[in-house]
């Protein structure tokens, strides 16, 4: 049987943190939970341990402060790898990403895809509640990935996603130091990188109902860094690779 782990990181979301277990388990019944609680001084982690009281599926993974997403995925990933999970999923805790829509990238991924990717932009796919320069932003962003990158994606910033256990074993994470939604472009470009598939499955990305969303300008400008110094260095060695093979 296929163990999946969701890693589901938290700051401040003591408002929708038990919901969304519950939600997911209403889905999904046979999967575990893992919060990684980035020390939320709104008693997030404290509801989170008196889930994981009352039931063996959900774990809990206090991380002393606020170190990024990025980061809390990392560290959930290999709490889930040391403990033999198949499958790890990453969720946000908002209810943005819809537990209905997780069989999608199950199935997906025990068809054999290394990384499976929710993407709000293929066909079926699509947002809601969305303002139109959240719609800017992720749609811009994937066009810039795309173009600096040459990587195929049409959702590389939706965080939505399941790795099997041997795609990430396959790569660097202690390399990767992106943070933010440039993580997932980054966690992208490093699977195909490593001649691994992705497959993009469409599901409905929700808008928040409560809490404060976590995009923020400093995160947008990261990743326009990265990206482009990704994009600089790819086209750089180019010509490299191509003299190497003369």
């Amino acid at each position: 049987m296929t163990r999946t782990l969701v890693v589901i990181p938290t700051y401040n979301e003591a408002d929708n943190v038990a919901w969304i277990v519950e939600q997911l388990h209403l889905a999904q019944p046979d999967v575990d939970v893992l919060i990684a609680d980035d020390g939320s001084p709104d008693g997030t982690g404290d509801i989170a341990d008196g889930l994981a009281a009352d039931d063996a599926r959900v774990h809990v993974l206090h991380r002393s402060a606020k170190q990024g997403l990025g980061s809390a995925y990392r560290a959930g990933f290999a709490w889930g790898i040391e403990r033999g999970y198949d499958v790890l999923v990453e969720m946000d805790a908002d209810g943005s990403h819809r537990p209905e829509d997780l069989g999608k990238l199950l199935d997906a991924s025990a068809a054999g895809a290394d990384l499976v990717l929710g993407s709000r932009w293929v066909e079926g796919g699509g947002v809601v509640n969305w303002p139109w320069h959240r719609r800017f932003i992720s749609r811009g962003g994937t066009f810039y990935a795309r173009l600096m990158l040459g990587i195929p994606i049409k959702d590389a910033t939706g965080g939505f996603r399941a790795f099997r256990r041997e795609t990430l074993e396959r790569l660097p994470l202690d390399e990767v130091a992106s943070q933010g939604y440039c993580f997932q472009i980054d966690m992208a470009r490093r699977v195909l990188g490593a001649d691994m598939t992705i497959v993009e499955v469409p599901i409905t990305f929700v808008e928040r109902e409560r809490g404060e969303s976590k995009m923020s300008g400093g995160i947008v400008r990261e990743a326009l860094w990265r990206v482009t110094v990704w994009g600089l260095q790819r086209l750089i060695s180019k010509p490299a690779r191509v003299l190497a093979s003369k």
